[in-house]
């Protein structure tokens, strides 16, 4: 399988990098200086000069990209935006690394995370531009589009313990009543699904067990 990670030198989209060459995929990494990563392919471009020749011949996009300052975090939404519209109407799959702000508390899906949870001022615009990206991906009915959702404590630096829960818009729990997982298995069921494709044109959110 040939999948290309936008922002592989980032932490998640590394560990992304890491996992899809571990299982034997053929990964391009899409950086926007040197490639940091071990993939042996890579496009030296920011995200927003990506066309539809540099993604000709690929199965799967996966979307890394982060931004965490109020100047920046317009990028998040931006580059699923840019990323979908390049893959109207073709058969290769978008994956997007996303936020747990948005995932819904309340059966009726009326509440999320962000609605019920005191956040810090600063960090309305990251919740804000990751649940923008969610919206307008589905708005997309030709783009084969994944959002996945990590857990409310996404630990950078956790621990790679090999498991996962898969949950779908609602926020869920471990075993502990914790909502965590590390970079590293979240890397894991971001292959898993871009193994099995199982969940086209929805939201996904993992939790660690």
């Amino acid at each position: 399988m040939k999948i290309a990670v936008v922002a592989a030198n980032g932490k998640a989209g590394r560990l992304i990098v890491e996992e899809g060459l571990n299982r034997g995929m053929d990964v391009t990494a899409i950086v926007r200086g040197e490639n940091k990563t071990r993939a042996n392919d890579a496009i030296i471009k920011d995200v927003f000069e990506i066309n539809k020749e540099d993604l000709a011949g690929l199965d799967v996009i996966v979307d890394a990209v982060g931004a965490w300052t109020p100047e920046t975090v317009h990028i998040v939404p931006d580059a699923a935006n840019h990323l979908a519209n390049l893959l109207k109407g073709a058969d290769t799959r978008l994956l997007v690394v996303g936020g747990a702000g948005s995932l819904f508390v309340n059966p009726e899906h009326t509440k999320t995370v962000a609605d019920v949870t005191t956040f810090p001022e600063e960090a309305m615009p990251v919740l804000n531009a990751h649940q923008k990206a969610l919206d307008d991906l589905r708005k997309y009915d030709d783009v084969n589009w994944t959002y996945v959702s990590p857990a409310g404590d996404f630990q950078a630096d956790g621990e790679r313990t090999g498991k996962y829960i898969l949950g779908g818009e609602e926020l869920i729990l471990n075993s502990k009543g914790e909502s965590v997982i590390s970079y590293a298995d979240y890397a894991i069921a971001m292959i898993d699904e871009i193994e099995s494709g199982s969940h086209i044109k929805e939201r996904i959110s993992v939790v660690s067990e």
